[in-house]
C-alpha cells in the first residue's frame, strides 16, 4: 500500500517510476485466470500453443494474456519456478518499452527472459545487453529450457567467441551479450569490405539488463576501435627521469586527480636532464667518429709503407736529383715547421675546451616526441595505479574496469599511455596505433528500435533515463515486504581511524556467526583490508577483478553464518546471495536467527545509487538482513567534491563524528559527484552527437559501396581510360572489386584523420572560450564549427585520393595488390574504454578552483581542517537552517547534542 501511494505522489509530480501499474496488474489476473488451462499441456502442445502465436507485427493484448501464461508455466516445468505477479508486471512492462525497476532477488532474470521471448515471439530480434561475459553465458544457459519449451531460440556472446560464433549467435530470435562486445562488433563490422566479414544483424530491441550500470554508468566511456601501426616503446631514461620529480615540487596534480603537469622546478629538472644525456650522447658519437678515423688513417699509413722495388728505385733517383734544391729550401723550411707547430699547440688548446652545448628546450618543435614521453611517462607514473586501475599478471598489463572492478579483457590504453604503464612495470611493450573508429554506449543503444530494461535502481536516474534514451521507468514492488535493517553512515576524521573501527566492528559481527558481505572500492583496497583482517585473525575470502573467474562461487557463498567475503564494490552483481549458501543447506535457520546477511561498505560511491545497490545484496525475498556503511572526511569522495576547509568537527575518543554538519558535508560532496558525474554523460554525449551524425553520413556511402557499384560508377567516371584500359586486360568483375577496396580503404583512412583531427580538436576547444574577449564563446560550439568545417569536404576528398590511386593500382587477374597501391589495411586491431572528458566538467574546473583557492596546502591532515569558521553556504540546502533536533536523524540527535560546546561556558 505505501509503495501504490508512493508511486500516486511521484505520478502528481510527474517523478521518474511514476508509470500507473493499474493496467499491468489488471492483465497479469487474466493471465492467472488463463494458466489454468495451460497445466493439462503436455511440453510439446506448449511449444506448440507458443508457435501458434507467432506473429510479425508483435503480440497484440489477447495474445500477451495467452502467451504469458505459457511462459509462466514453462518457467514452473524448466526451473522449478513460478513467476510471482510481480515478475509478470515487470515483463509486461518490458513489452511497452519501459525499465523495470525490481529489488534485488525478486526475479528479474526470468522476468527479462519471458519478455525476451515474447518480443520474439512477435516476430522481433532480442538482444540481451549484459553488464560482463558471465552473466551474458550464465543468464542464456540458465534460461534456454525456458525459451525452447516456447520454441524461441537462444544464443550468447563472449570475449573469446571467434568470428563465426559470433555470427551464428547474432543470427538466434535473443541474444545475450555483453554491451562491451555487441559494441565492439559493430565497429569490427563498420570497416570489412566484404558483406560476408560481418557478424551483427540489424538492431531491433535492446532488453538491457543492470540497465542504470549500462545506460548511465558505461555511457562515459566511449568504445575506441584501435588498428596497429607502430611500437612506442618509452626510452629508459624518461621512464626513469620521471620516477625522480617530486609531487608539488616538480608537478603538480589537478584539482580532480585527473591531470598531471610540470612545474618551472619540474621543467628546468627535466631540461637540465635530457640536455646532459643529450651532451653525453653528442660526445659518444664524436668519440666513436674519432676512433672510427684513427682506424682508417692507421690502415692508410700501413699501405703507404709498402712499396714495389720499382718505386723505391724511382724514389732514391729522385731523392738524388732533388738533393740541392732541398739544401737551399732548409731555412724556409724550418720557419714553415715552427708555424706550423704553433698552430697545432692552438688546435689542441682549442680541443681541450670545447664549446658549451646549446641549452636543451624541452618544448622546442625538434623535441615534441621527447615532450610527448615524458607527458604519458608522467601520467602512467602518478595518475595510473597497480591494482587500481591495473593489475600486472602473467607478463601484461589488464585495465580495470572501475565500475565492475573486473579485468576489462582486450581493452588497452591510447595514445602511447599503455606502453607507459607497461615500461613503468617493466614488462614488454606492445604495439601502439591509431583510433579507426568510436561509439558510444548511447550511439549504441539508440539504434535499436525499441528500448527496454530491468535493474534494482532505476527511479534515482529516472531523469536521465529520460533525457538521454527517452524511456521511462516502472516501479514493481517486492513479492514481500523489505525487513532489511539500513544503520546510519558512520563517519570519522581520519581513513585510519575509519579502518581501525571497520576492523573492529567486523571481529565484533564475526564472532556472533553472521554472514559479512564487505564492499570495497578497488582491488588494492580489498588486498589491504584482507591483510588487516589476517592480522586480526578473522577468516575470510577475497573476491576481486585477480580471481573473477571464481566469482559467482564465491559470491553465492556469501550467505552461509560464520563467512567473511570481500569483495570489489561491484563484483558479484546479478548473482544471487541466498541465506544458507547456494543451495540454502548449510544453516540457513541460524543465518535466519542471526539477522541474515550484513553487507558492509568501507566508503560511499561516488553515487548513491551505486551504494544502494551493495546494500540490495543484502535482505533478498522478505529475508532479514542489515547494512552500514563506513566513511571518512579524508575519503577521496570528499575531499575530490567537496570543501572541507573551515570544518570544525568534533570527534570522539575513536576518531567518530556524529554532528549535522560534518554528516551534511558526506551527503553534500555525494550529490556533487552525482551531478558531475550526471554533466559528464551529458557532455560526452553533446562531443559525440555531431560526430554520430557525420559517421551516419560516411556509412550510408560505405554501404553503397560496399554492396552496390557506386565505386565502380565513380571511378570510371573520374578515371575512365584507366577503367577502359583495366577491364579488356582482367575482366570487369575484377575492376569492380579492385575500384571497391580502393574506394573503401580511402573512405576508412579518411575518416581516421577525422577522428584524430578532432580528438585533437577537442583536447584545446576549452581554450578558445578564452579568446572570446568580451563575447563568451562556447567550446561544444566552436568544436562544432571546425568539426562540420572539416567533415564537408571528406567524402569527395576521398574520391579524388581512391580515382589518383586506381591510376596507379597494381590490379592483375587475381585482383588489387593493396600493399604496392598504398592502402594497407591494418595488421592487428584491438578495442579500449577511454574517458572522453579528459578536462573534466565546467562545474568540475569552478568546484577545483574554489577547492584550491580556500583549502590550506595540507588539507589531509586532521590538525589543518580545525582552523576555520565553517561557511553554511557549503551544506546542502535542507541543512542550512537545521538548528533543532527534528531536522536530524533520530540516531544523531542525542549523539549531536553531546558534541556540541557546553554554551554555559
Amino acid at each position: 500500500m505505501a509503495l501504490k501511494i508512493a508511486s500516486r505522489f511521484r505520478r502528481l509530480l510527474q517523478r521518474p517510476g511514476s508509470i500507473d501499474l493499474g493496467p499491468y496488474e489488471r492483465l497479469t489476473q487474466l493471465v492467472g485466470e488463463a494458466e489454468e488451462s495451460v497445466q493439462s499441456l503436455t511440453d510439446e502442445e506448449l511449444t506448440e500453443a507458443a508457435t501458434e502465436l507467432r506473429t510479425t507485427g508483435g503480440l497484440h493484448e489477447d495474445e500477451q494474456i495467452e502467451f504469458l501464461a505459457l511462459a509462466r508455466d514453462a518457467g514452473k516445468r524448466a526451473l522449478g519456478e513460478r513467476a510471482f505477479d510481480g515478475q509478470v508486471v515487470g515483463a509486461l512492462a518490458m513489452l511497452q518499452g519501459r525499465v523495470v525497476e525490481m529489488a534485488t532477488g525478486e526475479g528479474k532474470t526470468l522476468a527479462g527472459a519471458i519478455a525476451a521471448a515474447g518480443y520474439a515471439i512477435g516476430g522481433r530480434k532480442v538482444h540481451v545487453l549484459a553488464v560482463n561475459d558471465y552473466l551474458a553465458k550464465r543468464d542464456a544457459e540458465w534460461m534456454g529450457p525456458v525459451y525452447e519449451l516456447l520454441g524461441v531460440t537462444v544464443s550468447h556472446v563472449g570475449q573469446v567467441s571467434t568470428p563465426e560464433e559470433r555470427r551464428e549467435a547474432y543470427q538466434a530470435e535473443v541474444c545475450y551479450v555483453p554491451v562491451n562486445e555487441i559494441g565492439f562488433d559493430v565497429l569490427r563490422d563498420r570497416l570489412v569490405t566484404n558483406v560476408d566479414d560481418r557478424v551483427t544483424v540489424d538492431a531491433d530491441v535492446a532488453l538491457v539488463d543492470e540497465a542504470d550500470s549500462v545506460l548511465i554508468d558505461e555511457a562515459r566511456v566511449p568504445m575506441v576501435l584501435a588498428g596497429a601501426t607502430r611500437s612506442e616503446a618509452l626510452d629508459d631514461d624518461v621512464v626513469q627521469l620521471v620516477r625522480t620529480l617530486r609531487a608539488g615540487v616538480d608537478y603538480e596534480i589537478d584539482g580532480d586527480g585527473r591531470t598531471v603537469a610540470l612545474t618551472d622546478r619540474g621543467t628546468d629538472k627535466v631540461e637540465k636532464a635530457l640536455g646532459a644525456a643529450a651532451e653525453a650522447a653528442a660526445a659518444e658519437a664524436a668519440a666513436e667518429a674519432a676512433a672510427a678515423e684513427a682506424a682508417a688513417a692507421e690502415e692508410s699509413s700501413v699501405a703507404d709503407e709498402v712499396v714495389t722495388d720499382e718505386q723505391a728505385t724511382d724514389s732514391a733517383v729522385d731523392e738524388s736529383a732533388d738533393e740541392a734544391a732541398d739544401e737551399s729550401d732548409d731555412d724556409a723550411a724550418g720557419d714553415s715547421e715552427a708555424d706550423s707547430a704553433e698552430a697545432e699547440s692552438e688546435a689542441e688548446s682549442e680541443a681541450a675546451e670545447p664549446e658549451p652545448a646549446p641549452e636543451f628546450n624541452l618544448y622546442a618543435d625538434e623535441n615534441l616526441d621527447r615532450l610527448t614521453q615524458i607527458n604519458v611517462a608522467l601520467h602512467a607514473e602518478v595518475l595510473l595505479r597497480r591494482d587500481v586501475d591495473y593489475l600486472v599478471r602473467d607478463g601484461k598489463v589488464s585495465l580495470i574496469n572501475n565500475n565492475r572492478g573486473r579485468v576489462a579483457k582486450l581493452q588497452r590504453w591510447p595514445d602511447g599511455l599503455q606502453a607507459a604503464v607497461e615500461a613503468k612495470e617493466a614488462v614488454p611493450i606492445s604495439d601502439s596505433g591509431e583510433v579507426l573508429d568510436s561509439i558510444t554506449v548511447q550511439a549504441l543503444v539508440k539504434r535499436y528500435k525499441t528500448l527496454c530494461g530491468m535493474t534494482g535502481t532505476a527511479v534515482v536516474v529516472g531523469e536521465s533515463l529520460q533525457e538521454f534514451y527517452e524511456v521511462d521507468v516502472a516501479v514493481v514492488p517486492p513479492n514481500t515486504p523489505n525487513v532489511r535493517k539500513d544503520d546510519p553512515d558512520r563517519l570519522y576524521l581520519t581513513v585510519e581511524q575509519k579502518n581501525e573501527a571497520l576492523v573492529k566492528h567486523i571481529g565484533v559481527v564475526h564472532e556472533s556467526g553472521r554472514p559479512i558481505l564487505i564492499g570495497t572500492h578497488s582491488v588494492e583496497e580489498s588486498e589491504q583490508l584482507s591483510d588487516k583482517l589476517e592480522a586480526a585473525e578473522i577468516e575470510h575470502v577475497v573476491l576481486n577483478a585477480k580471481n573473477d573467474a571464481e566469482e559467482a562461487a564465491i559470491i553465492a557463498e556469501a550467505g552461509v553464518p560464520g563467512t567473511v567475503t570481500v569483495s570489489t564494490q561491484m563484483a558479484g552483481r546479478g548473482t544471487d546471495i541466498r541465506l544458507g549458501g547456494r543451495d540454502e543447506t548449510h544453516d540457513k535457520e541460524k543465518a535466519l536467527e542471526l539477522g541474515g546477511l550484513y553487507v558492509i561498505g568501507t566508503g560511499l560511491h561516488a553515487s548513491r545509487r551505486l551504494d544502494d545497490q551493495l546494500r540490495g545484496r543484502a535482505g533478498r525475498q522478505g529475508d532479514p538482513g542489515g547494512t552500514l556503511f563506513f566513511a571518512s572526511l579524508a575519503d577521496e569522495l570528499v575531499t575530490r567534491y567537496s570543501v572541507s576547509s573551515g570544518l570544525r568537527p568534533h570527534p570522539d575518543d575513536t576518531g567518530r563524528l556524529t554532528d549535522r554538519k560534518s554528516i551534511g558535508m558526506l551527503e553534500h560532496a555525494q550529490r556533487v559527484a552525482d551531478g558531475a558525474n550526471a554533466e559528464l554523460h551529458r557532455t560526452t554525449w553533446q562531443y559525440n552527437r555531431l560526430t554520430g551524425q557525420q559517421r551516419a553520413i560516411l556509412l550510408e556511402t560505405r554501404e553503397k559501396v560496399l554492396t552496390d557499384d557506386l565505386a565502380a560508377t565513380e571511378l570510371a567516371e573520374r578515371a575512365k581510360e584507366r577503367y577502359d584500359e583495366l577491364v579488356d586486360e582482367v575482366g570487369e568483375d575484377v575492376v569492380k572489386a579492385a575500384a571497391r577496396r580502393i574506394a573503401l580503404g580511402h573512405l576508412d583512412r579518411r575518416w581516421t584523420d577525422h577522428l584524430a583531427y578532432l580528438a585533437d580538436l577537442r583536447e584545446g576547444i576549452h581554450l578558445r572560450s578564452l579568446a572570446g574577449g568580451i563575447v563568451h564563446l562556447k567550446p561544444i560550439d566552436e568544436f562544432n564549427k571546425s568539426a562540420i568545417a572539416s567533415f564537408d569536404s571528406l567524402i569527395e576528398d576521398a574520391w579524388k585520393d581512391a580515382a589518383e590511386t586506381f591510376g596507379t593500382a597494381e590490379i592483375t587477374a587475381e585482383g588489387l595488390d593493396e600493399e604496392a597501391s598504398g592502402i594497407p589495411r591494418p595488421t592487428a586491431t584491438w578495442t579500449y574504454l577511454v574517458n572522453d572528458n579528459p578536462f573534466g566538467t565546467e562545474a568540475d574546473r569552478i568546484l577545483g578552483r574554489l577547492r584550491n583557492a580556500i583549502k590550506p596546502e595540507s588539507a589531509a591532515e586532521p590538525e589543518e581542517i580545525l582552523t576555520e569558521e565553517f561557511d553554511e553556504a557549503d551544506l546542502p540546502e535542507e541543512l542550512r537552517d537545521a538548528d533543532d533536533d527534528e531536522d536530524l536523524p533520530e540516531e544523531l540527535r542525542d549523539a549531536d547534542d553531546e558534541a556540541k560546546p557546553d554554551k554555559k561556558n
